[in-house]
């Protein structure tokens, strides 16, 4: 591929990141409208961003291993149709029936097959189409960061439309899938895969082998990861809610609020692919620097309720995710080779998809015993995987797997 082409194959691949996340994300800042407008619990509520979650976490693994054997674009693709579908489900529920609550949780099952096959494959696709793993960093990067302005962009976007109708952002949703489709369709062109086809058993051998081999530093991959995506959902889910009940903040002006964590999350991540290349030890060194300071600053929450000092450590935590999560997709991205990345990557995006469900909820149920508790046994957690990260994954190590 000549680069021009190259650059907007780039630019058509970290558009689904951001389309998933919008897809997801939108919906916290306009979850307690919601609340009040189905006349729902805290829980239920929670649980239009759980059952997205936990579904993915089910397909994810079997996209993976599909885009091995098929490959990328032909499981992309129908995702995105699917989650588009979804999203139009949930509107129409929400707009013309009478009690749209459970319609609604179809509409978000669907999304979150779609979403299965779609952001968590973009990662292994960015493998396969360069060769310099330098060009692999630096798209990876891309790709976190698209991610990561995803979430910048859907607070304000989410309450923007809220402000007009509470469902909107659900019928938004398929017009942003159909413009992720047509620049797949004619801007990316998927480079072929293995033309020998594994059957299943023989996979499933080969991914055993590759755990049993590469387990000591993928275990920790996966774990930092869903570690992370937990810790910042819970705390927008908490944040949103706070915002609302709390300090009256609602509307657009909660929305910039939650972008602002967000924002640095969406620096760092950019930052951080350009500059740790194909370096294991920055990639080390970035993970373990990032996961300090989230440690830190979520410690801290637990000693205050002040806004401006929450508001302040959650932003620095952001710029630790930030750090964190392009050296984590990097080092599952490049350490395994073309024929399993799919299905390996697909692991790596199972446990991220695993923090994002578990956030919402856990944080509601810790909240009730106070402040204090759910910030310092979130603190804790955060140093439990900065000390997975400087123990267990190896930066001297060869990562590319070879059988």
């Amino acid at each position: 591929m000549l680069g021009e082409n190259k650059k907007l194959a780039i630019i058509s691949m970290a558009s689904i990141p951001l389309v998933m996340t919008l897809g997801n994300s939108m919906l916290i800042p306009v979850l307690p409208m919601i609340e009040k407008e189905l006349g729902i619990t805290s829980l239920q509520v929670s649980m239009l961003i759980t059952i997205y979650s936990v579904v993915a976490i089910i397909c994810i693994p079997i996209a993976g291993y599909l885009s091995d054997q098929i490959g990328r674009k032909k499981v992309i693709i129908p995702s995105l149709i699917i989650s588009g579908i979804g999203g139009l489900v949930s509107g129409v529920a929400a707009v013309y029936v009478a009690n749209p609550y459970y319609l609604i949780l179809v509409g978000r099952f669907l999304q979150g097959v779609g979403a299965a096959g779609a952001s968590p494959i973009v990662m292994p696709l960015v493998g396969d189409m360069y060769q310099d793993q330098q060009e692999v960093s630096k798209g990876l990067g891309t790709i976190e960061t698209s991610n990561t302005f995803g979430k910048v962009l859907s607070p304000i976007l989410g309450a923007s439309l809220a402000t007009l109708q509470w469902y909107l952002p659900f019928f938004s949703f398929p017009i942003f899938c159909f413009i992720s489709i047509l620049l797949m369709v004619f801007l990316v062109k998927s480079p072929p895969l293995s033309t020998e086809k594994i059957k299943l058993p023989d996979f499933l051998k080969i991914l055993k082998s590759i755990f049993r081999r590469e387990g000591r530093w993928l275990y920790a991959v996966f774990i930092i990861g869903g570690v992370c995506m937990f810790v910042l959902f819970g705390v927008l889910f908490y944040l949103s809610t706070m915002l609302e009940d709390k300090y009256q903040i609602e509307g657009v002006k909660k929305g910039i609020v939650l972008a602002v964590p967000l924002a640095a999350l969406c620096f760092s991540s950019f930052f951080t692919g350009k500059y740790i290349g194909q370096d294991l030890k920055k990639m080390k060194s970035m993970t373990v620097m990032g996961l300090l300071l989230l440690a830190i600053s979520i410690s801290c929450i637990a000693f205050t309720e002040d806004i401006y000092v929450l508001l302040t450590c959650i932003f620095v935590s952001g710029i630790g995710i930030g750090f964190a999560l392009p050296s984590l997709d990097a080092f599952v991205t490049e350490g395994i080779v073309k024929e399993q990345r799919g299905s390996v990557s697909s692991f790596y995006s199972s446990m991220r998809f695993v923090g994002v469900a578990l956030g919402p909820p856990v944080f509601t149920f810790l909240i009730k015993i106070s402040h204090q508790f759910l910030f310092l046994v979130n603190g804790i957690l955060c140093f439990l995987i900065f000390l997975i990260a400087i123990f267990m994954i190896k930066a001297s190590e060869k990562l590319k797997y070879t059988w």
